[in-house]
C-alpha cells in the first residue's frame, strides 16, 4: 500500500516541480522587463551640478515666504482670494518637498552660502543689462517681501488686505520667473530646468490672474 501510495504521489510531486520552474520563470521575465533600460550614473556622477543647487536653494527660500504670505491672510477676504491663495499654497508645498529632496539627494545644505550668484552669473552670461527683477551682488533675492510689508499684512483685513495680498504675491511670482528664467539660460536639460521652465509658464498666467483681481478691486500692481 505505502509502494502504491508513493506511485501515485509521484506525479503530483512532479507536476509541482514544473510549476515551481515555471512560476520562477515567469517572475524572471517580468524583472526583467521591469529592470531600467538605462545603467545608472556612475557612483562619481553628481546628482546636480553647482548651478542647479545654487538655484534649489534659493528657490526653497522664495518659496518659503510665499508660504508665510498665504498663512498672514485674514478670515475676512474675498473667498475667491482665499481660494486662490489655497490652490499657490498647495502647488509651491509640492514643489518645495522636490526641491529639498533634491538637496537632500545631492548631499546639499538647504540654504545658499552665496545667494543668487548663479542669477548674476546667467545675466554675465547672456550679457544683459541689470533690470528691476534681476539681482546684482549684494541685491535681496527678486520679489521677496521685506518684514515689514509681511507684518502688514497679518494686520490687513478686508479689500485693502486682499491688495496687498495680490500685490505682493504678483510681485513674488514676478521675481520667481525671473530666478527660473536666469537658471534656464544656463542649463542645458534635466529635471531642475524643466522645472524652472513650468514654473515660468504656471507663475506667470497666475501673474496675469492676480493683475485681473487688482483691477477688479481698483488697485494696481506694486512696483
Amino acid at each position: 500500500m505505502n509502494g502504491a501510495g508513493g506511485l501515485s504521489r509521484a506525479p503530483s510531486i512532479m507536476v509541482g516541480v514544473l510549476a515551481l520552474v515555471s512560476l520562477s520563470g515567469l517572475l524572471l521575465v517580468v524583472g526583467a522587463a521591469f529592470r531600467p533600460l538605462v545603467e545608472p550614473p556612475d557612483a562619481g556622477e553628481p546628482v546636480l551640478n553647482d548651478v542647479e543647487v545654487g538655484f534649489v536653494q534659493d528657490m526653497v527660500i522664495h518659496h518659503q515666504q510665499a508660504l508665510q504670505m498665504t498663512a498672514r491672510l485674514s478670515p475676512d477676504f474675498d473667498p475667491t482670494v482665499v481660494a486662490f491663495a489655497d490652490r499657490i499654497d498647495a502647488a509651491q508645498r509640492i514643489e518645495l518637498g522636490t526641491l529639498l529632496g533634491w538637496l537632500t539627494l545631492a548631499e546639499a545644505p538647504p540654504t545658499n552660502p552665496d545667494p543668487m550668484w548663479w542669477h548674476r552669473a546667467a545675466h554675465t552670461h547672456a550679457g544683459a543689462v541689470g533690470s528691476n527683477a534681476g539681482a546684482g551682488a549684494g541685491e535681496s533675492m527678486p520679489g521677496m517681501a521685506t518684514l515689514a510689508e509681511l507684518d502688514a499684512l497679518s494686520a490687513a483685513r478686508g479689500r485693502d488686505g486682499e491688495v496687498l495680498f495680490l500685490q505682493l504675491m504678483r510681485r513674488h511670482h514676478e521675481g520667481g520667473v525671473a530666478m527660473a528664467r536666469s537658471v534656464d539660460l544656463l542649463l542645458d536639460d534635466g529635471p531642475v530646468k524643466r522645472m524652472a521652465r513650468a514654473m515660468m509658464q504656471e507663475q506667470s498666467k497666475e501673474s496675469g490672474l492676480m493683475t485681473i483681481m487688482l483691477a477688479e478691486r481698483g488697485a494696481l500692481p506694486a512696483g
